[in-house]
């Protein structure tokens, strides 16, 4: 008995050891990981093997950094991507170097606040961020016609702009867009792990978009009230198969922007990832916006 009480404690401590080197592995394992950026050098270097001029830029904006880049010229019209959640600007670079857009478009992408390079791991609920993305946006309009095109979180995010900032866009592309609260879940174990030590476990951008994406669910409530003085053209782009963002979030748009001069539903096979399944047909309804 007294032998494998020995054992026992031997095992015990080997695997407490184990234990130990894994969490602590994990844990510089997690502060670097899926951070979905890519450095600047690095990213206008890709793009000049490929002929394609990017542009990167960082302003300060109220003591925080916002971080975008372009493709295209200024004199054109322009479409400005706003990235979901986890992400960066990185999410639309495809649009970014397509020859097509580029004939007709200035292509401004952003890292939206606590993502990328603009200040990386510092979440803002929306109407936060919209506070320091609106005068850098308005700063870049030209005269052309300029259209928000949000992704997933970055669909409300474009509403946000808009009703904060009125006019700011000539319209708004929402491509699986999340902006139905009655849609989103509870998810009340989501403050468990940004409010505590647990959240040095999450990975990467996955920290922030864990936060960000607790507040969504208050943000859209306070927006829901807001949802009809918005103004300017509307183009919702979905996928039919999406569960990640069902798609009574379109039913929720085309039932609560009343105000809007024009609302157009665009339905597509596939799920929440169609900005890359789906890329040929979205590039192209991004290309006859106008």
């Amino acid at each position: 008995m007294r032998r494998f009480s020995v054992q026992y404690k031997s095992f015990m401590k080997r695997s407490l050891a184990v234990l130990l080197v894994v969490m602590i592995s994990w844990l510089v394992f997690a502060q670097s990981c899926m951070t979905f950026r890519t450095p600047d050098k690095k990213s206008v270097a890709a793009f000049r093997e490929d002929g394609i001029y990017l542009k990167t830029f960082t302003r300060k904006q109220e003591g925080h950094h916002i971080h975008y880049v372009q493709t295209g010229s200024d004199t054109l019209p322009t479409l400005f991507f706003v990235h979901g959640t986890p992400g960066s600007w990185t999410a639309f670079e495809p649009y970014l170097r397509d020859s097509l857009l580029r004939t007709k478009y200035r292509l401004i992408s952003i890292d939206r606040p606590g993502f990328g390079y603009s200040d990386y791991g510092a979440p803002m609920d929306l109407p936060s961020q919209s506070l320091l993305m609106g005068p850098v946006i308005l700063s870049l309009k030209n005269s052309k016609p300029f259209w928000l095109v949000g992704h997933s979180l970055g669909g409300p995010m474009i509403i946000q702009l808009e009703l904060d900032f009125p006019t700011l866009a000539d319209g708004l592309v929402i491509i699986s867009g999340s902006i139905d609260p009655a849609a989103e879940k509870p998810e009340k174990w989501r403050p468990v792990l940004f409010k505590t030590p647990l959240n040095l476990f999450v990975p990467g951008a996955m920290r922030p978009s864990n936060e960000e994406l607790w507040y969504l669910k208050s943000d859209l409530v306070e927006l829901k009230e807001r949802l009809g003085r918005l103004q300017c053209p509307v183009v919702f782009i979905h996928g039919k198969q999406d569960t990640w963002v069902p798609p009574i979030n379109v039913d929720y748009g085309l039932k609560m922007m009343t105000g809007s001069s024009r609302i157009d539903t665009i339905w597509l096979e596939g799920n929440h990832f169609i900005p890359w399944t789906r890329f040929s047909q979205i590039r192209d309804v991004l290309y006859h916006l106008y």
